[in-house]
């Protein structure tokens, strides 16, 4: 995992730029909400809930409700620019949102930082299983809770 030490203001720039190539490409409205929601959850890696999100909107002065910030979470997730971390029922941004892919989630229990990392089939492993069993997959998303080097570090 790499260091939780870095520019922040380069990632939230960057998923910034990110989204509204992918929402320009897909006919998708980027609204001035949306936007924020996204800037909002790429201030840090770690896990952001619904009712956090909610919170920094009105310590800015805005007037946003819980269901206008589900809205511009489905908005997010359907646009692939989000994910959510269903341990948690929170969501963080997502690395690659210009493409479908595999991902898996490190979730630290200390600091709550999250990580996206990539390795290649593991779906598709977890797909085949769950076929043998019988079983239909409609969705999938791989958590895997520990700790982070710093927390570990630190212990």
């Amino acid at each position: 995992m790499a260091s939780h030490a870095h520019d922040h203001e380069q990632c939230i720039s960057e998923a910034l730029g990110s989204a509204e190539r992918v929402c320009a490409q897909r006919g998708a409205r980027l609204t001035p909400l949306r936007k924020r929601v996204l800037e909002l959850i790429w201030e840090s890696h770690e896990a952001m809930k619904a009712y956090d999100l909610l919170d920094r909107l009105g310590q800015e002065g805005g007037s946003a409700k819980p269901p206008t910030v589900y809205r511009a979470l489905d908005f997010l997730l359907a646009q692939g620019l989000v994910h959510r971390i269903e341990s948690e029922n929170a969501y963080v941004g997502c690395r690659h949102p210009e493409r479908t892919h595999e991902f898996q989630l490190l979730i630290c229990d200390g600091c709550r930082h999250v990580e996206e990392i990539a390795v290649s089939g593991v779906t598709e492993a977890l797909g085949k299983h769950a076929k043998k069993q019988g079983f239909t997959v409609t969705s999938q998303t791989v958590e895997i809770h520990g700790q982070c080097p710093s927390c570990r570090d630190s212990a």
